[in-house]
């Protein structure tokens, strides 16, 4: 019976598809496209030899050294495939680093394909593998063929499993139906050897391969053909998962999103490959073999694993000295501002989450100075050890009753008493101690705790309220800040309302802050919980007014009472200029009925300035700083 050929045809034609397709969609930077197409063209010129093979089998007339040629071309790069498929899982798994030093296990994984190549290589001596007198015939040491199959199949799914927790789930799927595929088509074409469905299957494997794991537009970014942000955020994840060394280079052009604006949107995007392209060729230039990935926004990476780590320094220098010349961009010379930072992961940064927190803005907390910065001396800050471990302080303030309350008074110049204060949440960490609230209130929003915390805030200010003591001060009302995600939430309105009943505290004793950005940028959501907790009687204080890009169509909308002037009014220059916007401001705002509290007031000399500008209410450290409850209750009564 003669052997089909159907099986290879198709797989001729997928393998094909693969590498034109591969190759078409630029993927053929970094290693583990390289070893991708290594597994293509192996795959591919072994279903070739396998028709030639099967051709001479078939047809009497071929000559035997032919059909010689062809099972031998056939059986070594056959052999190839498993050794390769091996080494594609070790590149994305990212454990090559796991063997760079072990000889051991280095002999243990070159052994079985070196065996079977010599036997190969020397069959036409031996005739031990396979002889043609005339027909095909399998030899007697054929059977390690399949022994050295067995071998890199096993130790593949047992990397797999060991090191495939780094994977994404569809990745992980995929990687085992290939193993399924392949391991199917064996048993079949070892028991039915006229079915040659093998290396079909092989074809399949890598299809599946190229569908769920070598995607262009999971990994590449379009503008400069580099990885993209999730391939370098997968491929550090990696790393710090599987304990890795791995050197950065993190480059951040600082005033991107200026020129962004000034040159639009095709411009900037060229000026984003004209960046890309100059730092490929320097990376081939100087040999340093480094992956290269554009983030977003004007960030670049680069990558240095195994022998090319003792590079980073000299490649940062070097690419820190393009960044000081203009570059041309269709004809215009462009001068970039641009951070260039190495780091050393884990030494220098030991977690995903920092690195990435890290990498965001390192340029804004840094002075230019054109130097080469090492995260290693950034990392020394006590904020970024603080921002590693934020989730968890979080957590753990929140079991272990770690958040207080602390009040300032707001002083009233028509009645010239303390009227109101404010209510702001402190965090105390047993390891950092105190922690600003800019640090742990944007990562609360984040994870969501910031639902608990607000919570927390009115119970207590509901609880303080509700006590004799403060019966006794003449307080009139309390007020509280909402973040823009609490004022999202779906049931504020009624949670609000819900603890003001429980603690039978009236409507009118507390007032509610929201800030500037969220006024501007109300969704639905949001305005439907201000307008239900207004219609209940509660009044809202617009805070930190004048920080932000003021959407006034959307502040004139909003049940506002009060308006808090930032501490940025307080510091202006006394000038004719800044007059005119200070006065102009509260003159608008008075004219929409709104009262005023000015915020960060230091100084005798700004209060008499706010209160010349008729201004109803002061709030700063000329008063007093926030204190806690005890505190706050021995000074109104000291000053009533």
């Amino acid at each position: 019976m003669e052997k089909i050929n159907y099986f290879n045809y198709c797989a001729v034609i997928m393998l094909s598809i693969l590498l034109i397709s591969t190759i078409l969609r630029k993927m053929t930077n970094g290693h583990l496209n390289r070893v991708y197409i290594y597994l293509v063209i192996a795959a591919l010129v072994s279903t070739l030899f396998d028709m030639g093979a099967i051709a001479c089998d078939n047809f009497t007339g071929c000559s035997t050294s032919l059909t010689f040629f062809m099972h031998t071309g056939y059986l070594i790069s056959h052999n190839l495939t498993a050794p390769l498929y091996l080494m594609y899982l070790i590149v994305i798994t990212d454990t090559e680093h796991k063997f760079q030093n072990n000889v051991l296990l280095k002999i243990l994984l070159t052994a079985p394909l070196a065996v079977i190549l010599t036997l190969l290589l020397t069959n036409p001596f031996t005739k031990i593998m396979f002889y043609c007198d005339p027909q095909y015939t399998r030899g007697k040491c054929f059977g390690a063929v399949y022994i050295c199959s067995f071998f890199y199949v096993t130790f593949s799914l047992y990397h797999t499993i060991k090191y495939g927790k780094v994977l994404e789930r569809s990745k992980f799927l995929a990687i085992f139906t290939v193993f399924t595929l392949v391991i199917i088509s064996v048993i079949i074409q070892f028991f039915y050897p006229n079915y040659p469905v093998e290396m079909f299957a092989n074809a399949v494997g890598l299809l599946f391969i190229s569908m769920f794991i070598q995607k262009p537009e999971d990994n590449i970014n379009t503008v400069t053909g580099l990885g993209n942000y999730s391939f370098y955020a997968d491929v550090m994840r990696k790393a710090f998962a599987n304990k890795k060394s791995v050197d950065v280079i993190l480059i951040n052009i600082s005033n991107y999103m200026s020129l962004k604006d000034i040159l639009g949107y095709d411009e900037a995007n060229s000026m984003l490959f004209t960046v890309a392209e100059h730092l490929k060729k320097i990376n081939k230039q100087f040999k340093y073999n480094a992956e290269i990935y554009y983030l977003d926004n004007g960030r670049y990476r680069l990558t240095f694993n195994g022998e090319y780590e003792n590079k980073i320094s000299e490649a940062a220098e070097t690419i820190n000295s393009f960044f000081k010349s203009p570059i041309e961009v269709n004809h215009m010379d462009i001068n970039l501002i641009t951070y260039v930072c190495t780091a050393n992961c884990p030494e220098d940064i030991d977690s995903f989450q920092t690195l990435m927190f890290f990498g965001n803005d390192f340029h804004k907390k840094n002075t230019y100075t054109g130097d080469v910065i090492k995260a290693s001396d950034i990392m020394k800050k006590k904020r970024y050890d603080i921002m590693h471990d934020i989730d968890s302080i979080i957590d753990k303030a929140i079991a272990q009753n770690k958040f207080s309350v602390y009040y300032q008074p707001i002083f009233s110049i028509e009645q010239k008493r303390f009227q109101s204060a404010e209510a702001l949440l402190r965090l105390y960490d047993d390891k950092y101690g105190f922690i600003s609230p800019e640090l742990f209130i944007p990562a609360a929003e984040k994870s969501g705790a910031i639902h608990k915390i607000g919570k927390y805030v009115l119970e207590e200010v509901c609880r303080f309220i509700s006590s004799e003591k403060f019966k006794d001060l003449g307080i009139d009302y309390i007020e509280i800040n909402l973040s823009v995600v609490q004022c999202m939430q779906v049931n504020l309105a009624n949670e609000i309302l819900d603890v003001l009943n429980k603690y039978n505290v009236p409507v009118n004793k507390i007032n509610l802050e929201i800030t500037e950005t969220a006024a501007a940028n109300a969704q639905n959501i949001m305005s439907e919980n201000l307008n239900t907790l207004s219609e209940a009687g509660i009044k809202f204080s617009l805070d930190d007014f004048g920080t932000g890009y003021s959407n006034m169509r959307r502040v004139a909308s909003l049940p506002l009472s009060i308006v808090k002037l930032d501490k940025t009014f307080a510091n202006m220059e006394e000038s004719p200029k800044m007059d005119i916007v200070l006065k102009n401001t509260i003159k608008m705002l008075k004219a929409m009925n709104m009262k005023i509290v000015v915020e960060g007031i230091e100084t005798e000399s700004l209060v008499n300035r706010f209160s010349d500008l008729k201004c109803e209410y002061i709030q700063g450290y000329y008063y007093s700083k926030p204190v806690p409850e005890k505190d706050f209750v021995e000074f109104i009564r000291s000053n009533i």
